[in-house]
């Protein structure tokens, strides 16, 4: 992997660097963080997040089309047998979010309605991150959905267990049980990180100056999904607002 660490992640450092330092991100781990909050958070993240994962499977066999298309046969098939172990996971969103609800319901106030939060309007965030893929997928370098792959993954491996932790710690397993949809991203997305290094780094091997391209791509689109929790919390803090007001 020499060639992605010499041209290519050096392009990816600042993104990455939002994970440690994003004021939202890192309230999210802060100790003192309200419960109702970081659980009011978890709600936002997973009903909206079928809207960020439900395309995913599609992305994927559009970029091995598209790389088949343009003369990369073995990564392009690498890519469409890989979008079939994307398929359907959105679907755990969905029912982390509706299990979530069931949860707040029974101990929280206000009541929600699982359905209603599930067919929100998008927030600019998430628009502009399916535009990401979009963009990428039909322009003159489509590897450039590979790191963006590599780099949400990146996300998943180093700051959701970190999240997990804390929705341990402060929330308890019950709650945090309930997120199979991050339990699961943060474990199997070690090896489709190492899928998508490798493919990177043949990619690279085959034109390396479209390294900086590719990682430019992923980290506008990590960048992105950074934004996304922001808004998530936000959105949870202006939910509660009112209720602490009268408080």
């Amino acid at each position: 992997m020499e060639l992605l660490k010499k041209l290519y992640e050096p392009h990816t450092l600042l993104a990455r660097s939002l994970l440690d330092s994003d004021s939202s991100l890192r309230r999210l781990l802060e100790p003192s963080i309200k419960p109702e909050v970081l659980e009011r958070f978890l709600i936002e993240w997973m009903a909206r997040g079928a809207y960020m994962t439900e395309p995913v499977d599609g992305w994927i066999r559009r970029t091995g089309q598209r790389c088949i298309d343009l003369g990369m046969q073995k990564l392009g098939q690498s890519l469409v047998t890989h979008a079939k172990s994307e398929t359907g996971h959105h679907l755990m969103t969905i029912e982390d979010a509706r299990s979530l609800v069931a949860h707040w319901n029974a101990r929280r106030t206000p009541t929600l309605n699982a359905e209603e939060l599930l067919t929100q309007k998008p927030t600019e965030s998430m628009k502009e991150y399916r535009q990401i893929h979009d963009e990428t997928i039909e322009g003159a370098n489509p590897v450039g959905q590979v790191a963006i792959e590599r780099e949400i993954g990146y996300l998943a491996v180093y700051y959701v267990p970190r999240v997990m932790q804390q929705v341990e710690t402060i929330l308890g397993k019950e709650v945090a049980d309930k997120l199979t949809f991050l339990n699961e991203h943060a474990a199997v997305d070690v090896g489709h990180t190492l899928l998508n290094e490798k493919m990177l780094e043949d990619a690279i091997t085959r034109s390396p100056d479209h390294a900086r391209i590719y990682a430019e791509a992923g980290s506008r689109a990590l960048t992105t999904y950074i934004r996304f929790l922001g808004d998530c919390l936000h959105m949870a803090e202006e939910q509660l607002a009112p209720l602490r007001a009268v408080a």
